[in-house]
C-alpha cells in the first residue's frame, strides 16, 4: 500500500467514527516563539488538550506535517527522517481507552491488513513511589483483542508516560500528563545485533522492532502535595508515523524503500549512475532523500536560507544535500531537480507544493549553486590539513571563516575519515555565535504557545494590523504567517511592492486609533458558511473545517482564529511600525513593538 492511500483510509476510519478531520498546520508554528519547528501532531492541539474547547468538538484527527532539527544527525539509517507526517486522533474529554485502543488495532490489522502475530505494545510500569498505578486497564484491553501477554512489556516513566515537563517527578504543580501505550511492528527478517543487548525487546535499538503509534492517556493533574489526582477531563492523544506505518504495512523496514521516496532515489541513480543498494553509499542517497523532502516542505511553508534560527536548518540540510551529491558522484547542480518530483508525489494532499514549486525550485538552486563552490574550495583545503594527522580547532575555524566551509560539516568529515579533532575552537567562535548558535537544533523543547501578557497583545495587535493594511493596501492582502514574542509581533503579508513610508504611517495611525477606541474582542464558533458569508478572513491558503472560531474587534475586524486576546483594545499599548521588508516573492513582512 502507498502513503497517500494509508493516509486517506486513516482520516476516513476516524471521520466514520464521529472525528472531525482538520487540515495540517504550518511547520512553522503559529503565534509560538517557544520551537523553531512544528515536531509532533500534538503540538498544535495542546491548547485544546490543556483545557480550552475546540470549534470542531471533541473527536479530532489529521495528519500533521512535522519536523525535528534534532533529528539531523540520525538520518542516514533505515529509520530516521527530519520531516515526517504523523497521523493523529484525539478525544478532548470524549472517548478512552478501550475506544482508542481497540480503533487504532482495528486500522491496522483490517483497513491496512497489518498481521496482528507481528505487533507488540508496551505500558506504563506504574510508580510506586508517587502512587501512580500499572497501567493494567491497557493491559487487559490489548489481551481482548488478540495481544498475548508475552508481546505485552512494561516500562517505566521514561518510555511509556507524557508530559510537557517529562517524567512524573520532573512535572510542576497543576501539569497534566499521563501514560501512554505504544505499538511496535516486528520485522522478522532482520536478526537482533547483541551489540544492542543479550536479549531483544520492543524498545532495542537493533532495528528488529519500529515504534508505529502511541496512545497518550491524560489521565492526572499534578497536585501541590506532588501527589497526583485524575483529571474531571481526560484526554486522548494518539501518534503514529505515517511513513513507518507504511513501512510496516509493506514489511519493509527500510523507510526509504516506500512509494514516496521513491522518484527521489531513482533520479539520484539515474543522475550518479550509482544504486542505493550499495552499502557503502547508501548512507548518502538517504541522507539527500530525507534532507531534499524537508527543504522543499520548509520553503513551501515560507522559510528562506539564512544565517538565523529555521532559516539555518534549511541551510544546513541543504548544504548536507550538496555534500552528499559529491559523495554518490552527482557533480552537476540537480538538487532543485528534485522538487518536481516532490511536489507531484504530494499533489493531492499538500497542493500549495505545486502552486509554490516554482520559488521552491529557485530558493534552492541558489543556495545549491553558492554551496557548491564553497564545498569544492574547502574539501580541498579539508584534505591538505587533514595529512598532517589531524585537524586542529584552529583549522575548524578557518576553514569556516576562510572558505565557508561549516563547523559540523567538518566534524562530520573527521569522524567518518576516523581522525580527531585537537584544540577547542569555542573560543575562537566567541564572535559567530549568533551564527553558529541559533540554528542547528530547535531552541527548547515543547510546543504549548506562548500566552503571557504581551504576546497576547501582540497577537491581538495582528488583527488590527491586517485590517489596517488592506484598508491601506487593498483587499488582496492576506495574512500569510506571523511570529510572536513578548518582546515584539512579525507579520507576513502578501503584497508585491515595497510600502512607502506614508502608507506605513498611515496604518501605524490607523492601528493607534482603533486601539484608542477601545473596541470589545469577542469570538464566536460558525459553521464556515456562516463566517464567509460574514466576511471572516484567515491564513491564505489554509484548509478550515466545518466549524470555526471566529474572532471579531469592534465593527473593523473579523478573522478565523484560535486566541488567545485581550478583551479590549484599550488594554493595547502604542503600536509602532519598526522595520517592513521582502520575505519572497509577493511577500512582504513587518515587525512592530508596543
Amino acid at each position: 500500500m502507498n502513503t497517500n492511500e494509508i493516509r486517506k483510509k486513516y482520516l476516513e476510519f476516524f471521520k466514520k467514527r464521529g472525528h472531525s478531520v482538520i487540515s495540517s498546520a504550518s511547520l512553522l508554528p503559529e503565534n509560538d516563539s517557544t520551537t523553531l519547528f512544528t515536531g509532533s501532531g500534538m503540538q498544535p492541539l495542546l491548547p485544546y488538550l490543556l483545557g480550552e474547547k475546540h470549534p470542531e468538538g471533541t473527536r479530532i484527527a489529521d495528519s500533521q506535517k512535522c519536523f525535528r532539527a534534532e533529528d539531523i544527525e540520525e538520518v542516514g539509517d533505515n529509520r530516521h527522517t527530519t520531516f515526517f507526517e504523523m497521523l493523529g486522533n484525539w478525544s478532548l474529554g470524549d472517548y478512552w481507552k478501550e475506544d482508542q485502543l481497540k480503533w487504532f488495532f482495528d486500522f491496522l490489522t483490517q483497513e491496512i491488513g497489518i498481521s496482528k502475530d507481528r505487533l507488540w505494545v508496551t505500558c506504563f510500569e506504574g510508580d510506586d513511589a508517587l502512587n501512580l498505578s500499572k497501567d493494567t486497564e491497557s493491559v487487559k484491553i490489548w489481551q481482548e483483542l488478540g495481544i498475548p501477554k508475552e508481546r505485552i512489556y512494561f516500562y517505566g516513566a521514561e518510555k511509556n508516560w507524557w508530559s510537557r515537563a517529562g517524567v512524573p517527578s520532573h512535572m510542576p504543580t497543576g501539569e497534566p500528563g499521563g501514560p501512554d501505550s505504544e505499538m511496535f511492528y516486528e520485522f522478522t527478517s532482520v536478526e537482533h545485533d547483541d551489540a544492542f543487548g543479550k536479549e531483544c525487546h520492543p524498545n532495542c535499538d537493533c532495528g528488529r522492532f519500529m515504534e508505529i503509534g502511541n496512545s497518550v492517556f491524560m489521565q492526572y493533574i499534578k497536585q501541590e502535595s506532588s501527589s497526583f489526582k485524575e483529571l474531571e477531563q481526560k484526554n486522548v492523544d494518539f501518534g503514529g508515523g505515517l511513513e513507518r506505518i507504511v513501512a510496516a504495512a509493506n514489511d519493509n523496514p527500510d523507510i526509504f524503500e516506500i512509494d514516496i521516496f521513491a522518484p527521489i532515489i531513482k533520479e539520484l541513480e539515474k543522475c550518479s549512475d550509482k544504486l542505493y543498494t550499495d552499502i557503502k553509499l547508501q548512507k548518502s542517497f538517504r541522507i539527500i532523500a530525507d534532507h531534499i523532502r524537508g527543504a522543499v516542505f520548509m520553503v513551501g511553508d515560507g522559510v528562506l536560507p539564512s544565517n538565523t534560527e529555521s532559516g539555518y536548518v534549511l541551510r544546513r540540510l541543504l548544504r548536507r544535500c550538496v555534500r552528499h551529491m559529491d559523495v554518490i558522484g552527482v557533480g552537476e547542480n540537480i538538487l532543485h531537480t528534485l522538487v518536481a518530483k516532490i511536489a507531484q508525489a504530494y499533489a493531492d494532499e499538500y497542493p500549495t507544493l505545486l502552486k509554490k514549486q516554482e520559488i521552491i525550485i529557485q530558493e534552492i538552486q541558489k543556495e545549491e549553486q553558492k554551496f557548491k563552490e564553497t564545498l569544492s574550495k574547502g574539501l580541498r583545503e579539508f584534505e591538505k590539513r587533514l595529512q598532517k594527522g589531524s585537524i586542529t580547532g584552529e583549522d575548524v575555524f578557518t576553514l569556516y571563516t576562510s572558505y565557508g566551509f561549516p563547523q559540523e560539516l567538518t566534524r562530520e568529515l573527521v569522524e567518518e575519515r576516523g581522525a580527531e579533532i585537537v584544540g577547542d575552537s569555542s573560543e575562537l567562535f566567541r564572535e559567530h555565535r549568533e551564527i553558529s548558535k541559533k540554528g542547528a537544533e530547535q531552541k527548547f523543547k515543547g510546543g504549548l504557545a506562548d500566552h503571557d501578557e504581551m504576546s497576547v497583545k501582540y497577537h491581538t495587535a495582528t488583527h488590527l494590523l491586517q485590517s489596517a493594511l488592506r484598508e491601506v493596501l487593498g483587499d488582496q492582502v492576506y495574512q500569510k504567517g506571523s511570529n510572536i514574542t513578548g518582546e515584539r509581533l512579525r507579520f507576513d503579508f502578501s503584497h508585491d511592492t515595497k510600502m512607502t513610508d506614508e502608507e506605513k504611517q498611515k496604518v501605524e495611525d490607523i492601528v493607534n486609533q482603533k486601539i484608542r477606541e477601545g473596541l470589545e474582542v469577542s469570538y464566536e464558533d460558525l459553521a464556515l458558511e456562516e463566517a464567509e458569508k460574514l466576511g471572516a478572513i484567515g491564513l491564505f491558503g489554509e484548509k478550515y473545517g466545518d466549524l470555526v472560531r471566529v474572532y471579531k474587534i469592534g465593527d473593523y475586524s473579523l478573522e478565523y482564529c484560535g486566541g488567545p486576546h485581550v478583551k479590549n483594545t484599550s488594554e493595547l499599548g502604542n503600536f509602532k511600525i519598526k522595520k517592513e521588508s521582502a520575505v519572497s516573492a509577493g511577500v512582504r513582512r513587518i515587525k512592530a513593538i508596543f
